[in-house]
């Protein structure tokens, strides 16, 4: 990241516009995906968006929007270990897709060049393409690395903190802490506590 920040003004009434939420559902509703904990679909979601907006847009204004827990699925990863995913209910994935419309334009800038992971524009191609530009200029070596467990030990504290240099917003702040702490229903059907880490397979986190 680089080191100036540009802090945003209140963004919610942003958020929940109604303009953003149906633009939300359909982002949702193109990226398809399976159900969440409730079994409701993306296509259910979007199909009845506008008989729930206003009671979801009330919820969000006045803080009272609770996330639910994300549902546990595990897919093999070539090394034969399993990759965790967590997804969340279709309407959470609206509100989650909502909030990355307002705040991503905010937060992205900021982001060095050389990154390419999970950013609008940036993709493996465009990273092969740079590492074939650091060839021609004569760069000869690569070091290959993966951060262990990355996203299941993510720190909520210092997620927070570096967000706030970003958003001043504290109900946008607010609602992704819970979305952070919404529990996982693992495998057995168990309800587990989110002390640390952020679920992959969600829009916002």
């Amino acid at each position: 990241m680089k080191e100036m920040y540009r802090k945003s003004p209140s963004l919610m009434a942003l958020v929940v516009s109604k303009d953003n939420l149906l633009a939300a559902g359909k982002a949702v509703r193109r990226n398809k995906g399976a159900a969440g904990v409730d079994r409701m679909t993306v296509w259910e979601v979007e199909e009845h968006i506008e008989e729930f907006y206003l009671p979801l847009r009330q919820k969000l204004l006045d803080g009272t929007y609770k996330p639910k827990p994300v549902k546990r699925v595990e897919i093999p990863k070539p090394d034969g270990t399993k990759r965790k995913l967590g997804i969340p209910c279709a309407r959470d994935r609206v509100v989650q897709q909502a909030i990355r419309q307002v705040i991503e334009p905010i937060i992205d800038p900021q982001f060095l060049p050389q990154s390419h992971g999970f950013r609008p524009g940036k993709r493996t191609h465009t990273a092969l393409k740079q590492c074939l530009a650091y060839y021609e200029e004569g760069y000869k070596v690569v070091v290959d690395c993966d951060l262990k467990q990355c996203f299941d030990t993510l720190n909520h504290g210092k997620l927070m903190y570096h967000l706030e240099q970003f958003i001043q917003d504290k109900a946008i702040l607010k609602i992704i802490r819970k979305f952070l702490m919404s529990g996982v229903i693992d495998l057995s059907g168990e309800l587990v506590e989110s002390k640390t880490g952020a679920p992959q397979g969600g829009v916002l986190l």
